[in-house]
């Protein structure tokens, strides 16, 4: 232990973490765990002149939701925009202010940590006092709660904080709508456009299904909670515009059709996996062409399953949306160097593009499986489980979609050329990786307990060289179980043993810190940042 001690302090001085002769800024070190990737301008050959303003439209509304979210995560862009060092400034604009959205920390002097409610509560308010309000609205995703002249609790829903920029998508979406000639594109964004000025989405998710003929995507509107570390109730605006594939689409869209099937096949019992998705889930495959808000900061998501309303996940289904573009950058820039790095020899061959394609497909997939509902009457999964409710849910998806990915493979339904090692390979060198995004939110703290938990079940092992070899049977086993007991936790809604199970393996050990070093010395990077070409 003490030449682990003195190895890990050598190594952090190598890295600059502790050289007090750095002249490089903090941020300056911070910024280079991001690597640049440039979103070249897409084509548009196939697209009508009426569509490229509808796409423009998208982008104005994408920004007003930035601005937004500027709001709820931190306050005025314009305090982060007037920093003088160039590199403090490209930092905050990648977190949305002076916090580190890895592990919540300032790294701009004057601030403390974050708050753990992100803008979405009074600083000084308790959670005795917040129990204690008796107002309905205070549990709904789209209300801020603050002080009134009293002093006294109140909820301002979202539409009114946020009156003028609200206002703003609403009339570019219309906008769009009056300009498209896809009348089911013209129905969602009319729909949504009202759901923004009503905080009430069922209509609009439901429309948003059932438009299928677009070229063209726009997810835009308050649907993320992972700012809100509180309580994991209040969602944040966040926007991204998409532009179809349709060829890989179509070769996903048979999935769809398969889902009651994939949820009666999970493991564990029947009843905690009861619920039957909606008949018209979809898949698309689409490369992203502008993120904002939420879904802008920090690390940049590869995939989404939306949306989250249970209602409508059971009446009509979701959508999976692959980012293609994304999903490639993310294997290249960090995923394979990382697994090239960390995993013992023979193990590195699994390493594959396209297994890591499969996998985030299932692990979207599983997002709309298990159960919505607990069985026992405690109410929906999110209310029985509270703040713990994302970190599981998160944690959940990625090892049923990995545990559904091997079916796949073995069965041979899968039109690629992996195999199961591939899958658990590039799985695991993934998990590893992405223990960097570290415990400041529910995805972080889902890849630890799951870097932990095949640890403990020697699924894999650290190794005196410092790298990784992998059990592939145990690691099949380990995804089994551990996919088996965060179902039953979420369908029980057993609140004590999640709050246990997640301060049991949502810790970061030494071997992880370790690996952290390693791969900041071997400058591969925690994750992206775009530049967009016009």
């Amino acid at each position: 232990m003490k030449k682990l001690t003195i190895v890990l302090a050598l190594a952090l001085a190598a890295a600059g973490v502790w050289s007090c002769g750095e002249s490089r800024s903090k941020a300056d070190r911070l910024l280079e765990n991001y690597a640049v990737v440039t979103i070249p301008a897409p084509d548009l050959s196939g697209i009508t002149d009426n569509g490229k303003e509808v796409l423009n439209l998208y982008r104005f509304a994408a920004d007003a939701a930035d601005a937004i979210y500027w709001e709820q995560n931190f306050g005025p862009k314009s305090r982060m925009d007037s920093l003088e060092n160039a590199a403090e400034r490209e930092f905050a604009f990648i977190n949305y202010g002076p916090w580190n959205r890895i592990d919540n920390e300032p790294f701009l002097e004057g601030y403390g940590p974050k708050p753990s409610g992100a803008a979405f509560y009074p600083a000084d308010m308790t959670d005795e006092e917040f129990e204690a309000f008796e107002d309905p609205d205070k549990m709904s995703p789209y209300t801020l709660i603050r002080r009134g002249e009293d002093g006294k609790l109140k909820t301002v829903w979202y539409h009114d904080a946020y009156a003028d920029q609200v206002k703003k998508m609403a009339d570019l979406l219309r906008a769009a709508a009056d300009i498209t000639i896809k009348p089911s594109v013209r129905e969602y964004l009319l729909k949504k456009a009202e759901g923004l000025q009503t905080d009430n989405y069922y209509e609009s998710d439901r429309a948003w299904l059932e438009m299928t003929d677009s070229k063209m995507d726009l997810v835009i509107g308050p649907n993320e909670t992972i700012d809100d570390d509180r309580y994991g109730l209040k969602a944040s605006y966040g926007a991204y515009v998409l532009l179809k594939n349709l060829d890989r689409t179509e070769m996903l869209t048979a999935l769809c059709d398969r889902l009651p099937e994939l949820q009666a096949s999970l493991p564990g019992k029947a009843e905690y996996h009861a619920f039957v998705p909606g008949t018209e889930s979809n898949i698309f495959s689409c490369d992203v062409l502008y993120y904002a808000g939420y879904t802008n900061a920090g690390y940049k998501v590869i995939a989404i399953n939306f949306p989250y309303d249970a209602r409508v996940q059971e009446e009509f289904g979701t959508r999976t949306i692959l980012f293609d573009n994304i999903i490639r950058e993310k294997f290249n820039r960090t995923v394979f160097p990382a697994g090239m790095l960390l995993l013992e020899g023979e193990d590195r061959s699994h390493l594959d593009a396209n297994a890591f394609y499969w996998d985030i497909v299932f692990r979207e997939v599983a997002k709309g499986l298990g159960v919505k509902e607990t069985v026992n009457g405690k109410g929906t999964v999110a209310e029985a489980l509270g703040n713990e409710a994302l970190t599981l849910e998160k944690a959940k998806s990625n090892v049923l979609g990995a545990y559904l990915c091997m079916q796949e493979v073995d069965a041979h339904r899968i039109d690629a050329l992996i195999m199961k090692p591939d899958v658990i390979a590039t799985f695991v060198a993934n998990v590893i990786r992405s223990t960097r995004f570290g415990f400041g939110d529910a995805t972080g703290r889902a890849n630890l307990i799951i870097y932990n938990y095949l640890i403990e079940q020697g699924a894999i092992s650290r190794k005196a060289s410092g790298k990784y070899a992998i059990d592939y049977d145990r690691t099949e086993s380990a995804v089994t179980a551990l996919t088996e007991e965060i179902l039953r936790m979420q369908a029980t809604g057993d609140l004590a043993a999640a709050t246990s199970f997640v301060e049991k393996y949502a810790v970061v050990p030494a071997t992880i810190k370790a690996d952290i070093v390693n791969l900041e010395l071997e400058k591969i990077p925690v994750d992206i940042r775009l530049n967009y070409e016009r």
